[in-house]
Parts: structure tokens; sequence; C-alpha cells
């Protein structure tokens, strides 16, 4: 038997990839169409969401739902309450990546934090090379710890903590200008 998160399908994407449906991701993408329509501050991207969410959870549905189902099924909700504008610019946005920091520092053993970075770099730009418009980072502070090999919270735990987030800045920042470069030149 197949248990599902909170009684919500997977979403099958174009690509064949699965993803979670993630409430989150949803709208989102509903503000972005809503901001496109000419709604800034739209405050109804969370209730078309939360209907979307009721009906995929009650519907009975298998499994999974294809990106397309998902998209008519908001596009649908836009409608009936009155925003066929915003509708019509609706397109989901790319899910977004999840990156756990702790896995990372696992995979490069207990104090090797130069082979921490070599990997969160690779995985970074590999993201980055796939078009990922948004990256989610978890586990920092149990990061940051299996790198020290600290039990606890120590004082040397906060300067590697923020050794971390300027790199995974840096690297985005770096990346972004490669992939703009790139993206100039072709």
């Amino acid at each position: 038997m197949i248990a599902l998160r909170n009684n919500l399908p997977l979403v099958q994407m174009t690509n064949g990839c699965l993803t979670p449906f993630d409430r989150n991701w949803i709208i989102r993408s509903v503000s972005v169409a809503a901001t496109q329509a000419g709604y800034r501050k739209w405050w109804l991207s969370e209730h078309v969401v939360e209907a979307v969410t009721i009906y995929f959870q009650h519907e009975g549905m298998e499994t999974a739902v294809t990106e397309p189902q998902l998209s008519t099924a908001v596009a649908s909700v836009l409608q009936v309450i009155g925003y066929a504008d915003v509708a019509g610019r609706f397109q989901l946005l790319p899910p977004p990546v999840h990156i756990s920091l702790s896995e990372l520092a696992s995979r490069a053993g207990h104090g090797y934090e130069l082979l921490f970075f070599d990997l969160l770099r690779s995985e970074l730009r590999r993201i980055l090379d796939s078009g990922a418009s948004r990256i989610e980072f978890s586990d920092l502070r149990r990061c940051v710890k299996l790198l020290r090999s600290a039990k606890i919270w120590r004082r040397d735990c906060v300067g590697l903590n923020t050794e971390i987030v300027s790199f995974i800045r840096e690297e985005i920042k770096a990346c972004r200008t490669t992939i703009d470069l790139q993206t100039e030149l072709s």
C-alpha cells in the first residue's frame, strides 16, 4: 500500500518526474499569474489553492495527477470566482528543489568540510543548470554539528554556519552569472 502525504497525490510533471503536491509551490504560481494580470499583493492565492487541495484530497484520485490536470483544476477555480484574466496567465512554476545539508555532510563524513563544500558546489551547479527557479535548504544546524563532530551547538559552530550560508549565496550568484553569460552568447 502506498500512503500519500496528507492524502494528496503526487504531481507528474510533463518531463515524467514525480514531485510532491506542495501548496506553497502552487500558491507562488498563482501569485505570479495574478501579478502578471495586474493584481499586486493578491490575497486570494491561498484560498484558490486550498479549494484545489480539498478537491484532490476528497476526489480519491490516482496516486498521481498530471501537471495539465493540476493546471486545469487551478484555472477552473480561478474562472469560477471571476478571475479569468488570472486563469489565462496561470502556469505552474518549476517545482522547488530540496537540498538536505545534513545529508551532504553525512556523505562527506565527520570533519570533512572541504569534501562537503565540493559536494554542495556540485549539487548547486547541477540544480541550477537544470533550470530550477527555487531551491530549499534544510538541516543547516544538524549539518554544522555533523561537520564539527559536535553533540551540542558550540561557538565554533556559529562560524561554520555563517560560512556555509555565505558559500551558498556566492555559488548561486556565480552560477546565475555564468548562466546569464551563456544565454547572452547563444
